[in-house]
């Protein structure tokens, strides 16, 4: 199997280059590549890439995730995240190819407190929301075969994330003000990549897998709950750290006001997913702890 990998610098991306490796020939690129074309912010040379290379599998993990800089740059926004997967989309139709893409939770309008399914109708309240939203639409609308995944609450141990950021606040301040009305499941990017590697290795073998999945740990838990598990079990696998901080405030998301809006339900059913390839997805502190014992 030949796999064709976009985004190799991003979290998941970083993640899919060790998970995919066992799969095959994985050609991973990002916007820096010299020898192929892998920046999504020219279109049409995607699809010049996908007939060199002539892949069994494209995976596009790269997008515009900057989402309250999205609402300044809307036009580079709907191209990376909209008409860069209808590239791929389209040269996977003519090629033969799988193509397998990831969205997210922002395609909703947080309403509710019931996890969102994968036929729940869209409403999303953010440019970033839209344009992702438009991808996905894209993707179906070409008749490629495809696998399309929605997470949430994305972190990885490699790079910046929120429990570095509360851990690193936790040892300048005494006090801590974190959101607690917003809802959903922290997901490791290990985990998305992991799942990704099984689904493709299932949907090779089962066509009709395709289609549309969300993907998420098991679970839920608020910004406020997240930042105080991490803080918790950071005290107990270092208990020297010097954290100064004893309380840790629950604020509403009116107290931060972002360019961008949030949704308040971001919890995702995952039923479909474990059910079509045979999965548990695990609890969300579980990924957590192996993060922050990887990072402390």
């Amino acid at each position: 199997m030949k796999i064709l990998l976009f985004g190799k610098n991003g979290q998941v991306g970083w993640e899919l280059q060790r998970s995919l490796a066992p799969l095959g020939q994985v050609l991973a690129l990002d916007r820096h590549n010299r020898d192929f074309w892998g920046d999504l912010s020219q279109p049409e040379r995607l699809v010049e890439t996908v007939r060199a290379c002539r892949p069994d599998v494209i995976v596009n993990a790269a997008a515009h995730t900057a989402v309250d800089k999205a609402e300044s740059e809307p036009e580079l926004a709907r191209c990376l995240n909209a008409s860069a997967p209808a590239a791929l989309a389209q040269a996977a139709a003519q090629t033969g190819a799988w193509l397998v893409h990831y969205s997210t939770d922002y395609v909703f309008n947080g309403q509710g407190q019931s996890p969102w399914q994968e036929d729940d109708a869209t409403n999303p309240l953010s440019v970033y929301g839209q344009t992702k939203r438009e991808g996905e639409q894209a993707i179906v609308a070409s008749g490629c075969r495809h696998l399309i995944f929605r997470t949430s609450w994305v972190y990885a141990a490699r790079g910046g994330n929120f429990a570095k950021t509360m851990l690193r606040l936790a040892a300048e301040r005494e006090r801590l003000t974190v959101i607690d009305d917003q809802h959903g499941a922290p997901t490791g990017a290990d985990l998305i990549a992991d799942v990704t590697a099984h689904a493709i290795r299932a949907a090779w073998q089962q066509p009709e897998l395709g289609g549309l999945y969300h993907l998420a740990a098991a679970g839920q838990t608020s910004w406020h709950g997240y930042a105080s598990h991490v803080l918790a079990q950071a005290r107990q696998i270092r208990p020297e750290l010097p954290l100064k901080v004893s309380d840790i405030a629950a604020v509403p998301t009116s107290a931060f006001p972002t360019p961008a809006q949030r949704p308040l339900n971001s919890r995702l059913d995952t039923r479909k997913l474990q059910q079509a390839f045979g999965l548990v997805l695990p609890p969300w502190p579980f990924g957590v702890n192996r993060m922050l014992a990887e990072v402390l």
